[in-house]
């Protein structure tokens, strides 16, 4: 029989885990290796989007009417706060569904805990951090499946709908479009600064408030018609991300770096040092694929390539939909949204991402 583990003997989440929130994700460049030999079964016409472009989720065709989305993400703890901890979790994983232009529905626990470590007190705040963004979401958990594992582990299957014709895939940027982000970057510098104990207060609470905020704004984007592809920027960073547009699109999406919104004060702790290893495991990963303009600091570098979790929405559209997609952002409470770039013909050097 297992002894029940006292709240205050609980140690720190994040000294449990071996990198936290998003920066968790396999590097690019290793999930590409892994993954080059899968996918060898015949799909149904009825998938209308599955791996083959490493979308944010599958999308299946029901009805007419009805298509399915059906996403799943979990990681190990990117705060020590355990309510906070299900939060972000949570947010992170309905927001598959949003970046699919869909509207969530359900969704199912998934939970690996060290019950030897973790009092049931702290394991139950997770759980109800989780249950407090699905309510702000309207959905319910459902259900979902519990083990003990060595690292604390928590996220979500989320389950959406969405019409067929307003399925959003990031493989549909067209050239010419324009490139909107949602959510300023930064998510990885905090977290890092918060592990290695350098993070205020007010950088604390900034890491909350963008990481549990909702990418709500995803079904009506994906009503305007001058919306193409969406995706959301996550482990990958938003040069990965962005890469994944641009050879959906066999194009070349160029970045205007001095438009794209930071957190307050992620610059700066980037100039300390405080980045994850996962941004140098994402440059590793795709960098080659990436043109930098001259004297491109490493602070840029690291911002470029850090792990958002639960990060913002990347919309492509046409140009003349700029202001309504803006517009939506803002009507959902996403100040900081910014056109951030462009959708340009592909050249001799093949899909890739062109830093201005």
């Amino acid at each position: 029989m297992t002894t029940p583990i006292p709240a205050a003997a609980s140690p720190r989440l994040t000294s449990l885990s071996h990198g936290g929130g998003c920066g968790c994700k396999i590097a690019p460049g290793v999930l590409s290796e892994i993954l080059k030999n899968t996918n060898r079964m015949p799909m149904p016409p009825e998938l209308l989007v599955g791996i083959e472009t490493a979308d944010d989720a599958a999308v299946y065709q029901l009805t007419d009417e009805i298509a399915l989305i059906a996403t799943t993400d979990f990681f190990m703890p990117i705060v020590d706060d355990p309510f906070d901890f299900g939060r972000i979790a949570a947010a992170n994983a309905i927001s598959d569904v949003y970046a699919m232009g869909g509207k969530p529905i359900m969704a199912l626990a998934l939970v690996g805990m060290p019950i030897n470590v973790l009092s049931t007190e702290v394991i139950a705040k997770i759980l109800e951090g989780g249950e407090s963004t699905c309510r702000e979401a309207g959905i319910p958990i459902a259900g979902g499946h519990t083990i003990d594992s060595v690292e604390p582990i928590y996220g979500l299957v989320a389950i959406g709908v969405v019409h067929p014709k307003r399925v959003k895939r990031n493989a549909d940027a067209r050239v010419g479009d324009r490139l909107v982000l949602g959510k300023p970057l930064g998510v990885g510098v905090l977290s890092a600064a918060l592990k290695k104990e350098a993070l205020s207060a007010e950088g604390y609470a900034l890491m909350i408030a963008t990481t549990t905020q909702l990418n709500t704004p995803g079904p009506d984007l994906a009503a305007l018609d001058g919306v193409h592809a969406l995706t959301d920027v996550t482990g990958f960073g938003l040069a990965g991300h962005a890469l994944e547009l641009a050879r959906g699109a066999k194009a070349v999406v160029a970045l205007e770096w001095a438009r794209v919104p930071m957190l307050e004060g992620v610059r700066e702790l980037a100039a300390q040092g405080m980045v994850t290893g996962a941004s140098g495991r994402n440059w590793a990963g795709y960098g080659a694929d990436v043109q930098l303009p001259e004297g491109f600091s490493a602070v840029d570098s690291a911002l470029l390539t850090d792990p958002q979790t639960s990060g913002g929405l990347l919309v492509s559209c046409d140009a003349n939909a700029v202001n309504d997609v803006l517009a939506v952002f803002r009507r959902h409470g996403f100040a900081a949204a910014a056109e951030i770039g462009g959708i340009a013909a592909e050249s001799a050097g093949g899909s890739r991402l062109l830093l201005r």
